[in-house]
């Protein structure tokens, strides 16, 4: 008899040097639309977003209410003006909310973001997919703030499509005196915009570094509007001098330069390099906390 050859065996795929089954590929998990779709559909999510755009109309209603506001005193500010077009209503609008109200859905998407996940246990879940982790905190963090800049967008455009059609569109009446043309006005208040969500750069790192490294999402969310707010008292203490410019709460209403005449970049640029620069620390010391972090614990 003759022996027939055996039939050939295709070799076994190479594992990967990390050891993770063949084909995986660590930038292909967890993309960023999954996580902005998880986000997207969550209550609170919806629930900030109702509270930011109806603000705009409750002070619509508040001054149909209480009539044309009245000057402030020896200050003159965006309130004085409030009024008299879209564009001042928009600003008006931006200027009460920046000190407290927009600080709140910063906090709450970076300070939910792990906090959350590691509260419901879904963490290790997403860790063993696997997921790396560095890869899993830049795609929160990415979505975090993408969702607090479409917060800081969503007021300031809704208070100007309602203070158009309530009051009418038309230059910005300056509150010093003056008008600035609507197309320069529109740049002015996207440069105001812009400068508020770098400003609360320091409120989201503190709150994503406190989803870190605690398990309640609460305590992230408050703990980092409570820092913020102990900020803003410590600005307000004269006592301290110059100590008070290396705090982000001094610098927040610098952006208010942008309604004169002759725009001023000074205070903006300077509180925007102190706003930068706490962030990449604290986003940092996240990322530190996080890689090191016993998800079962």
């Amino acid at each position: 008899m003759t022996a027939t050859p055996s039939s050939p065996v295709s070799p076994p795929a190479h594992p990967s040097p990390s050891g993770a089954a063949h084909g995986y590929r660590p930038r292909r998990t967890l993309p960023l639309r999954v996580e902005a779709v998880r986000q997207l559909r969550r209550r609170r999510t919806l629930a900030a977003g109702l509270v930011l755009a109806g603000l705009p109309l409750v002070l619509i209603a508040a001054f149909a209410i209480g009539g044309e506001p009245e000057p402030g005193g020896r200050r003159i500010n965006l309130m004085d003006t409030a009024t008299a077009t879209g564009l001042n209503f928009a600003a008006m609008a931006l200027f009460v909310s920046a000190g407290f109200l927009l600080v709140v859905p910063v906090a709450l998407f970076c300070g939910d973001a792990v906090a959350s996940e590691a509260s419901w246990s879904s963490l290790r879940y997403l860790l063993a997919a696997p997921v790396p982790r560095a890869r899993l905190l830049l795609s929160k963090l990415a979505v975090a703030l993408a969702f607090s800049a479409a917060a800081m967008a969503l007021l300031p455009l809704v208070a100007l499509a309602a203070g158009s059609a309530a009051y009418g569109w038309g230059p910005l009446e300056l509150p010093a005196g003056g008008t600035l043309p609507a197309g320069e006005a529109l740049g002015r208040l996207a440069v105001a915009v812009a400068y508020v969500f770098t400003g609360q750069l320091v409120t989201a790192s503190l709150a994503f570094w406190l989803s870190t490294v605690t398990d309640a999402p609460l305590g992230a969310v408050g703990g980092a509007i409570g820092l913020t707010i102990v900020g803003n008292i410590l600005d307000a203490v004269t006592a301290l001098g110059d100590w008070r410019e290396l705090l982000p709460a001094h610098w927040q209403f610098a952006w208010v330069d942008v309604f004169q005449s002759e725009l001023e970049w000074g205070g903006m640029l300077r509180g925007a390099a102190l706003s930068v620069a706490y962030a990449l620390v604290l986003f940092a010391l996240a990322f530190r906390h996080f890689r090191t972090k016993d998800i079962v614990s």
